[in-house]
């Protein structure tokens, strides 16, 4: 892992929701460090602040202070239109819940970032079907996801979120809904195929079944960053 690369870089990191006397300051200055060629996740209690963190880092949330910079870029200061655009080129997202689109087989869902990007219907398959026979579906292609387990929409997901290549992979609670096999073997082929060194990857998760799978945990609390820790000497707190 190259601790020298920086992928993500927040300083003094503002975000408050409301005015006046119903205001709530939901971060309250997070100075944070992300890196090429490593998984870090982000834990704490609920309502700690960190999912709306990971919204202002991938850039569907503005800061209303602070400096965010991925992989150099200044994200505080781009224009709606630019910010759309490096969102979708730079930064891939693993949900929770899967959001897969139920219609669609999943060949069709895992093209999804490559059409918005503008590649043709054919290039587009062509890679997710490269991706999805990687991740073990190479068998299930026409599937559609009401046909596939808890695990294997998650394999789905995966592909999605890697399919346009991007250098930034959010990950928000992606094991929360499986069992712990299955969970162990999503976070195997996240390791495997998103870990690379020009990749950053950022999981935010109250699973500690997955915590051994961390190069490093930052630990949020009251908006903002309490303490970094390596893997095998964090123990949850909350």
């Amino acid at each position: 892992m190259s601790m020298q690369t920086v992928a993500v870089r927040t300083s003094g990191v503002v975000k408050t929701f409301g005015e006046g006397e119903s205001a709530v300051q939901a971060l309250r200055g997070v100075d944070f460090d992300a890196h090429c060629g490593e998984m870090l996740m982000v834990v704490g209690p609920s309502g700690c602040g960190k999912t709306t963190f990971l919204s202002v880092v991938c850039g569907t949330m503005r800061a209303d202070e602070g400096s965010v910079e991925v992989f150099g870029t200044d994200l505080i200061h781009l224009s709606a239109g630019k910010l759309t655009a490096f969102r979708g080129k730079n930064v891939g997202f693993i949900f929770q819940q899967f959001n897969l689109i139920p219609t669609w087989n999943i060949v069709e869902n895992a093209s999804v970032p490559l059409l918005l990007n503008g590649a043709s219907k054919r290039d587009a398959e062509a890679e997710a079907t490269r991706l999805l026979t990687e991740v073990g579906l190479g068998k299930r292609l026409r599937a559609f996801p009401r046909e596939l387990s808890g695990g294997q929409q998650q394999r789905v997901a995966i592909a999605r979120a890697l399919v346009h290549q991007p250098r930034l992979l959010i990950c928000d609670e992606p094991t929360a809904s499986l069992d712990a096999a299955s969970g162990r073997k999503v976070m195997e082929l996240l390791k495997a195929s998103a870990c690379r060194p020009d990749r950053c990857v950022i999981v935010v998760t109250h699973d500690s079944r997955i915590f051994p799978f961390a190069d490093r945990i930052v630990e949020m609390g009251d908006g903002v960053v309490k303490g970094v820790h390596n893997a095998g000497e964090y123990h949850v707190s909350f």
